[in-house]
């Protein structure tokens, strides 16, 4: 991959980082929020890899899925399979 590519996967992730915090925290219960999140990407990504047998589309679980479902919730899921998809990796 080109150094100016990585550079804007970085910058993509981190943007979307930052606007999750943000959101997060515009609300009255951040932690709760967080956990939320958390839950549902989690979810989330068990969805999309029980209907990756249907589909052929599925997202193994490492620790960098784990944390970015974890974390970014169902917009981190959907980031990484667009990022799959264009990729094809």
């Amino acid at each position: 991959m080109s150094l100016w590519l990585q550079i804007l996967v970085y910058a993509v992730g981190i943007g979307l980082v930052i606007a999750v915090v943000v959101a997060l925290f515009r609300t009255k219960k951040p932690i709760r929020s967080f956990l939320g999140s958390g839950v549902q990407g989690v979810c989330a990504l068990a969805a999309v890899n029980i209907l990756g047998t249907f589909t052929g589309v599925s997202l193994g679980l490492n620790a960098f899925t784990g944390l970015c479902c974890a974390v970014l919730g169902i917009p981190g899921v959907i980031s990484m399979l667009l990022l799959k998809i264009i990729f094809n990796y």
